[in-house]
């Protein structure tokens, strides 16, 4: 089976407030909540694919220092393996905008459970309760 890996992150505002991304339709899992990020193309470091994914969907900027991993999810799916660190960032430059996706939630990470998601993110919603409650 084969292992794709994805990166994703938490970024979290000056109210302790995560966002989430809708995905848009005509996409895998249309409709669903995400965190943003994406794939990890070969011979590219994690780090480094969250900043241009970043850059792509949300129109921000973030530097290295300010991603910090706080857990991951291992998922199977049909007909793949998703492998998905997760980066918390509470500092970026530029302001957030839906460049790719439906709709755009500030939302506290014990809502995050109200917004339907992807199976691998679920796993990924206690690690933020315990971060930021």
């Amino acid at each position: 089976m084969k292992i794709l890996l994805v990166v994703a992150v938490a970024l979290i505002d000056a109210d302790n407030r995560i966002l989430i991304a809708q995905r848009p339709e005509g996409k895998q899992l249309a409709g669903l909540w995400e965190f943003p990020g994406g794939k990890v193309d070969p011979h590219e470091r994690p780090e480094h694919a969250l900043i241009r994914e970043l850059q792509e969907e949300l129109g921000i900027e973030v530097k290295e220092p300010c991603l910090a991993p706080l857990t991951f999810a291992s998922h199977a799916y049909e007909d793949f393996h998703l492998l998905m660190p997760l980066y918390v960032c509470r500092r970026w430059t530029g302001f957030v905008q839906a460049k790719e996706h439906t709709a755009l939630k500030w939302v506290r990470a014990n809502e995050l459970r109200n917004y339907p998601m992807p199976p691998a993110d679920d796993p990924l919603i206690p690690a933020l309760i315990d971060l930021v409650g």
